[in-house]
């Protein structure tokens, strides 16, 4: 029981420790968060330090969604913490069995398809916070159409 305490007690330093440090800049390596139109918890995780990658959980009324982003990010000179970001995707989802699109989706329907984003990132100096506001074209190619979603987004970086 000690020892389970100790290693917690030193991996929470550690955490803690890490995510202090990248508090106190405008920049971090890893967030999540949740995204707020059409609602998604994010996982995103820079590669280097212009290039992230990003995951989307979407939950909806008739399904869910997994979506992947590979975003190319760009400072904005004279903004201090804030970001462009552009880049490309796809997803995979099921639906419930729904109308979408003029569309009945059966229920266990397979959606797929390739998407964008384009947007804007502000990561607070001295606080472990990122929001950003995005919008997202999508094409779906089970039964073809074009849609864009966008969102404002809140993440815990470290």
């Amino acid at each position: 029981m000690r020892k389970t305490l100790f290693v917690l007690s030193i991996v929470s330093f550690c955490f803690s420790t890490r995510s202090f440090a990248q508090a106190e800049g405008s920049s971090y390596e890893t967030a999540i968060g949740v995204k707020f139109w059409p609602g998604a918890l994010s996982v995103k995780h820079f590669v280097s330090d212009d290039r992230a990658l990003e995951g989307l959980l979407n939950f909806w009324d008739n399904g869910f969604r997994l979506t992947g982003l590979y975003e190319i990010h760009g400072d904005i000179n004279g903004a201090p913490g804030l970001k462009w970001y552009v880049g490309p995707g796809a997803h995979l989802g099921w639906y419930n069995g729904a109308v979408y699109h003029d569309h009945y989706y059966n229920s266990g329907a397979l959606s797929i398809g390739v998407d964008g984003v384009l947007g804007l990132e502000y990561k607070f100096d001295g606080a472990p916070i990122a929001i950003s506001a995005d919008i997202n074209p999508y094409i779906e190619f089970n039964h073809p159409y074009f849609d864009v979603f966008g969102g404002l987004g809140v993440k815990y970086t470290f």
